[in-house]
């Protein structure tokens, strides 16, 4: 057999939790999948860490059985593709990886040693990527010999269920390297999203303002904790999982949002609810949204109310998970 008729090996540098989510996801679609221990250790300690791994990666295989996604005789067949490696192997293992990912703690130094001595080992055409999720790729690129085969690819946890996986080539990246990765993320079913070289990505950006407004509700006083995830489950998120947040405000018009922020900037004088220039350009260009058809998504030749009862039959969707869909009095 040809080796383009193969499946892709995959490794990944790092035993943790990244790793071991990344390593279930490759595994379950049907990859050789090797996870590299970066750590030296005596014999003992490593194959003590290697059961643990693996006992981790089973439960999460049955626990995806238990959900309902296949049946529990499977486990022991995507189990055996995965392969534990000790740092003393490490060189042997990464030469006949096709893609691998690095999946060490955010630490910039940590991380370039890492992939330099990674890179080393690894065939020229194989493509390697951090998984970093603040770290911008281009301050990593410089530790590499062939940065144009490196870029980054930020998994979200759990990795073995959120499908999105934003990828952000650095500035030296190859645009089929790009393509490839891409590519290969979407034949095991996942969403991948390229992006810019820019600190914090796309996902954590928004996540982390928006975690650190709900810390500071809770600091101020505004509401419990208990009152802030209620709001959070069946208010924020209960939309947002419909809809995307570009979408969102789409839906209510820009011109809403602009004159919000405004209002809100000033109340709480504080410029960080302030809009950004792009909402008031939208404005001034008729970029409204729904209303009048383009706002910062193309709403142009949709029939708008079908689309409109399509996302609403989705949350009403969401409402029946959450059970509290309910028939009316009649």
């Amino acid at each position: 057999m040809s080796r383009a008729a193969e499946k892709e090996v995959v490794a990944c540098l790092g035993v943790g939790r990244m790793g071991r989510g990344i390593a279930v996801v490759f595994a379950y679609a049907g990859h050789e999948m090797v996870l590299v221990d970066i750590k030296p250790r005596e014999s003992d300690a490593f194959d003590a860490l290697a059961r643990e791994v693996l006992d981790e990666c089973r439960d999460i295989l049955e626990m995806l059985s238990r959900l309902g996604l296949f049946e529990l005789s499977g486990v022991d067949t995507i189990l055996r593709r995965i392969r534990i490696v000790a740092d003393a192997d490490a060189e042997a293992a990464l030469a006949g990886a096709d893609f691998v990912f690095e999946g060490v703690p955010e630490n910039l130094e940590v991380k370039k040693q890492v992939l330099a001595r990674a890179e080393a080992a690894m065939r020229p055409d194989a493509i390697i990527a951090s998984t970093t999720s603040t770290i911008c790729v281009d301050d990593l690129s410089p530790a590499m010999a062939r940065p144009g085969q490196f870029l980054n690819a930020h998994w979200l946890n759990p990795a073995f269920l959120v499908p999105l996986v934003e990828v952000c080539p650095g500035a030296k990246t190859l645009p089929e390297v790009t393509q490839r990765l891409t590519s290969f993320l979407e034949s095991i079913g996942k969403v991948p999203v390229v992006c810019a070289p820019s600190p914090g990505y796309m996902i954590p950006r928004i996540q982390q303002v928006a975690m650190i407004e709900a810390a500071r509700l809770v600091e101020e006083g505004v509401a419990s904790a208990e009152d802030i995830e209620k709001a959070i489950r069946y208010g924020f998120s209960f939309r947002f999982s419909v809809l995307g947040m570009l979408e969102f405000i789409d839906w209510g018009g820009g011109d809403i949002l602009f004159n919000a922020c405004a209002y809100l900037s000033e109340a709480r004088q504080d410029q960080r609810y302030a809009a950004p220039d792009i909402v008031k350009r939208n404005m001034e260009q008729g970029r409204i949204g729904l209303k009048t058809g383009q706002g910062f998504l193309d709403y142009t030749g949709r029939d708008i109310p079908a689309y409109r009862e399509g996302r609403l039959g989705q949350m009403l969707d969401r409402l029946r998970q959450e059970g509290l869909a309910r028939p009316p009095v009649l």
